[in-house]
């Protein structure tokens, strides 16, 4: 959303010159025609949310340059794992790994299967190891069970 558009002389609110600089509103001007998205880009690659979003909803595949951006933040790892290249990304599996909800997620959606090298991580939050047990190994999970039982104590 364009907010500048409300007045009538945007040039002199503060921050008006830089508002490009920040990735959503680069990402907002270019989708309003204010710049290209080229002209964006810069200011877009390096923020993990915005850079997938380019790729997902703009250039509809993957955005290589973006991609070391993209890797280390696991939510958004995962989300251009599963909607961008539409499956497992090697690469970002270090990152994603380490976040028990969304290593759950990936091993759900992306993988398909079991993740042995990130259940260590999964099984440290209870709510991920419960639906990591239920809906990806879909059996009880005996090593993760003392954390898992940790939710129902409290």
């Amino acid at each position: 959303m364009n907010l500048y558009k409300y007045f009538a002389h945007p040039e002199q609110l503060d921050g008006y010159k830089n508002r490009v600089r920040v990735p959503s509103l680069a990402y907002d001007a270019a989708q309003t025609g204010e710049i290209t998205w080229e002209q964006a880009e810069p200011y877009i690659i390096k923020d993990p949310e915005w850079a997938h979003s380019y790729a997902f909803h703009i250039l509809k595949h993957r955005w290589p340059e973006a991609e070391p951006y993209i890797m280390k933040d696991p939510p958004w790892a995962y989300q251009y794992a599963f909607l961008v290249l539409k499956h497992g990304w090697p690469e970002a599996e270090p990152y994603i790994m380490k976040d028990p909800w969304w290593a759950y997620m990936y091993a759900c959606n992306v993988l398909y299967r079991g993740w042995p090298e990130a259940e260590p991580y999964i099984m440290r939050d209870p709510g991920s190891a419960y639906w990591y047990a239920r809906f990806v190994l879909k059996r009880r999970w005996p090593e993760a069970e003392p954390h898992i039982a940790e939710t129902r104590q409290q």
